[in-house]
C-alpha cells in the first residue's frame, strides 16, 4: 500500500504503510524537510552563487593585480618626472578619477623601456619628460563617460574645455568611450627643463585660467611652452596647429621627433598623446587598479 507522512510535535514527521486490514504501520522517521529538499535547495544556492560570481569576472575582468609585462615607469627611468593628474583633482572632472589608487605611471615594459630611450636622448640637453598619464583602466574611462552625462557638472568647463560644450567632447574626439591608454602602451607627456622648477600648486577651489590662453596667463606648469596645457580641449591643442607661435610649434615638434626616433606616434589632436607602435596588448583594454 502506499505510504502517508504524520507530523509529531517534536518536529519530525513518520512514514506510515499501511496493513491489509488498514492499520498503520511506521516504517521510518525524519525531518520535516526530507533529505532530497534540502538538496535541491542548497543546489539551487549554489548555481546562484556560481552565476554571480562568473558576472564579477566578467565585469571586471583584470582588476586584482598587474598583469606580468606591465612595468612601473618609475622602476625603469628613475629621473623621469611625474604629475598624474587622474590622481588628482586638477583635471577636467574635477576630482580624483576612479582606478587610480596611487600617483604611479604604469605601462607595458615595451613601451618603457622605449621611453627609458627617449629620456636618456633628452637628458643630454638638460630636458625630461614630464607624464601626466600612462596606463588608464577601464574603469576610469567609465568614470569620464558618467561624468559627460551629468550636463550639470562644469565646475572644470574654465580651464579645460573653456569653448565648446561638455556634450561635443565625445564627438569632437577629445574623449574615447575606449581608450588607447587602456590597453597599457599611451602616455600623456611633455618636456621640463632642467634643473626642475617646481610649478604652482593646485588647489581645489582656486580661480580657473583658461588652458588656451598664452603661458603666462594660463596655470603655471613647469613644462616649456606647448602653446596650450595639458588636457586642453581646443583647436590650438592639434598638434600641427599653425595658430601658435613659432616657438610653441618647435616644442611640439622637437618632443613628436624624438618620440616617432624611438617607436611612438602621436594623436593629432593632441600634442601631448602618444601611442608605442609596437604594443603587445593591441587589443585588449585593462582594468586593474592602480595602486
Amino acid at each position: 500500500m502506499s505510504g502517508r507522512k504524520v507530523p509529531v510535535k517534536n518536529g519530525y514527521a513518520y512514514d506510515f504503510d499501511l496493513d491489509v486490514s488498514g492499520n498503520a504501520v511506521r516504517r521510518n522517521s525524519h525531518s520535516q524537510k526530507p533529505t532530497g529538499v534540502r538538496i535541491i535547495k542548497s543546489l539551487r544556492q549554489l548555481k546562484t552563487l556560481l552565476i554571480t560570481l562568473l558576472f564579477l569576472c566578467l565585469i571586471t575582468p583584470c582588476r586584482a593585480e598587474m598583469p606580468k609585462g606591465f612595468v612601473d615607469v618609475k622602476d625603469v627611468i628613475p629621473s623621469i618626472v611625474l604629475d598624474i593628474r587622474y590622481y588628482s583633482s586638477h583635471n577636467f572632472v574635477g576630482r580624483p578619477i576612479a582606478g587610480y589608487s596611487a600617483p604611479k605611471c604604469l605601462l607595458t615594459r615595451n613601451a618603457a623601456l622605449a621611453l627609458k630611450k627617449v629620456q636618456a636622448e633628452l637628458l643630454r640637453f638638460s630636458l625630461s619628460l614630464k607624464i601626466y598619464d600612462g596606463y588608464r583602466p577601464q574603469q576610469a574611462v567609465n568614470h569620464f563617460i558618467r561624468w559627460a552625462k551629468d550636463a550639470n557638472d562644469i565646475k572644470m568647463k574654465k580651464e579645460f574645455y573653456p569653448t565648446i560644450y561638455k556634450s561635443e567632447l565625445f564627438q569632437k574626439g577629445y574623449i574615447a568611450k575606449k581608450s588607447a591608454h587602456s590597453r597599457g602602451s599611451a602616455v600623456d607627456l611633455t618636456l621640463v627643463p632642467l634643473p626642475l622648477k617646481l610649478q604652482e600648486p593646485y588647489v581645489k577651489g582656486m580661480e580657473l585660467c583658461e588652458c588656451h590662453k598664452p603661458v603666462e596667463k594660463r596655470f603655471k606648469d613647469n613644462s616649456i611652452d606647448m602653446g596650450t596645457g595639458f588636457d586642453c580641449f581646443h583647436p590650438l591643442s592639434w598638434t600641427a596647429s599653425d595658430r601658435i607661435g613659432r616657438p610653441q610649434r618647435q616644442n611640439r615638434f622637437m618632443l613628436k621627433a624624438v618620440m616617432e626616433k624611438y617607436g611612438f606616434r602621436n594623436y593629432i589632436k593632441e600634442w601631448w598623446h602618444y601611442t608605442f607602435r609596437n604594443e603587445p596588448f593591441p587589443e585588449t583594454y585593462f582594468d586593474f587598479t592602480i595602486k
